[in-house]
């Protein structure tokens, strides 16, 4: 009982006027970044970010995490009209979901991606509402060692799930830990490579990193690499699935959601893995597995609730560890620390209209991402006609602008510049920039937690393998560690990430 006491506090919240303004733009924006290809909700967070310090913080929330589940709807738009994903986790929809547009049953395609998003999103936001409280209770019994060995673990699976080096992408977790460190030492206040600069004392700024790594390298990337777009499909008809069709989505949406409520937790990207995941398995444990590839709607189906309930159950590790998943979950992390709230377990009990009031938003998003996803299809399509060269000027100019404005410090908008050719310069040479945003996000936690239990331990190392909840994280870490350079595991993960691309 007291859990829908609970949902109904956040259903009060979440049914404000404003909050569900804000939720509408969020999915709207979000349904829109994920049609267009090299944008992506990661990028488009960050550079929104800077606008949302002036709203409250439950209404900020509600915004970006309806533009974030927003896109794992909209990127399946282009990859089954034309066959090029708006979102990395739609490429494995554009296999089966292309062939149905092609052969002239696009209506049926979208419309069980949109079924299986909708379902999968609803019912991966009741596992959020049932485990987050359980968790964070488990998790403030947690003390220093135990929350180091936890992001440690993190940062390690997040290698484990980074597209491809294993090595590249140990290498961006390091750079990012290192950047965390940038400022005043945490016990001692002694500056720390702060350059004689007075603007770095309290370390670098992390919309800055975010918005120059996610902004502007992403839209350097895509100007290099622009290609001519494939002609658009005509008018959409026959929206609606056969009663076959109804018939053969069942399973595939049962199955994804399941997946994906199951993997989203994972640090990296679980939405991805939980796409692909659901693919193998449909593709396995089909009567017909020689029409895969050459447009089974189970195909559709499964990867799409997989890698919605995925974006749902991501929240997780986030609101009760204070853990990101990936890093849209780490600009989450950003926006709840700028509004003087840290996330972890003791926002279930010091928030709660923030807390339920985030997670019920969840099911009005997906409401209105049903109700916007197929009527809207027309437009998104005349969206891509838009060429990058007009549209990625304006998102510049509008990130550059939105973060000057919070502090009118020009030297924001010179890192902004530094960070979006370094990370220009690390995509050219094949080094993903997420596990560096997720480092220097957690990479203060891990210091500290480190050096705390080390106080309390008075300089003990024996303490994080004594403690049982720390030793059995480390021993899990070095497992995934062990596993992620085995030649088999490493072939495994080449080849989805070839598949993705």
């Amino acid at each position: 009982m007291e859990l829908f006491g609970d949902l109904a506090l956040g259903f009060s919240t979440a049914l404000l006027i404003e909050n569900v303004l804000y939720c509408f733009l969020g999915v709207l924006l979000g349904t829109a970044v994920g049609v267009l290809p090299g944008i992506g909700p990661t990028a488009t967070v960050a550079m929104l970010l800077p606008i949302t310090f002036n709203f409250a913080p439950v209404t900020a929330l509600i915004m970006l995490a309806g533009i974030y589940y927003g896109a794992q709807y909209g990127g399946s738009t282009t990859a089954i009209l034309i066959n090029l994903p708006g979102e990395s986790s739609a490429a494995v929809t554009a296999l089966d979901g292309h062939e149905m547009a092609r052969r002239g049953r696009a209506g049926p395609a979208l419309a069980a991606a949109a079924i299986g998003s909708f379902v999968a999103g609803t019912v991966a936001t009741v596992v959020l509402a049932v485990a987050a409280p359980p968790l964070a209770a488990v998790a403030l019994r947690f003390g220093p060692a135990e929350y180091f060995a936890l992001v440690l673990f993190g940062l390690i699976v997040s290698i484990a799930l980074a597209r491809g080096s294993a090595l590249k992408a140990l290498a961006m977790i390091a750079l990012g830990v290192l950047l965390g460190t940038v400022g005043q030492d945490i016990y001692t206040g002694t500056p720390r490579f702060v350059l004689d600069r007075r603007e770095l004392y309290g370390g670098i700024d992390f919309v800055s990193v975010a918005v120059g790594m996610f902004g502007i390298a992403e839209i350097l990337r895509n100007l290099e690499t622009e290609r001519g777009r494939p002609a658009l499909l005509g008018g959409v008809t026959h929206l609606w699935p056969t009663a076959a069709d109804r018939r053969r989505i069942l399973g595939p949406i049962a199955r994804g959601t399941g997946l994906g409520a199951a993997l989203g937790v994972l640090p990296g990207g679980g939405h991805v893995l939980a796409s692909f995941t659901s693919y193998a398995v449909e593709k396995r444990v089909s009567k017909r597995p020689q029409d895969f590839g050459h447009g089974a709607i189970e195909g559709v189906a499964g990867p799409e609730s997989a890698n919605n309930a995925a974006a749902q159950t991501s929240f997780i590790p986030l609101l009760t560890l204070g853990l990101p998943a990936h890093p849209v979950m780490a600009l989450m992390v950003g926006a709840f620390i700028v509004h003087g709230i840290t996330p972890g377990p003791d926002v279930i009990n010091d928030e709660p209209e923030l807390f339920w009031g985030l997670i019920a938003s969840m099911w009005i998003g997906n409401l209105l991402l049903l109700l916007l996803n197929l009527p809207l299809i027309g437009i998104w399509v005349r969206l891509l006609r838009v060429p990058y060269r007009v549209l990625f000027p304006m998102i510049v100019l509008f990130a550059l602008i939105g973060t000057y404005s919070l502090s009118f410090n020009a030297f924001d908008v010179y890192a902004i510049a530094f960070f979006g050719l370094l990370g220009y310069l690390l995509i050219s040479c094949g080094c993903e920039p997420a596990p560096l945003l997720l480092g220097f996000v957690l990479g203060p936690l891990l210091e500290e937690n480190l050096r705390r239990a080390l106080i309390i331990s008075r300089g003990d190392p024996l303490v994080f393998v004594t403690r049982p909840i720390s030793a059995a994280l480390l021993a899990l870490a070095a497992a995934a560690l062990i596993l992620t350079v085995l030649p088999a595991i490493r072939r495994r993960r080449e080849r989805v990430f070839a598949e993705e691309d």
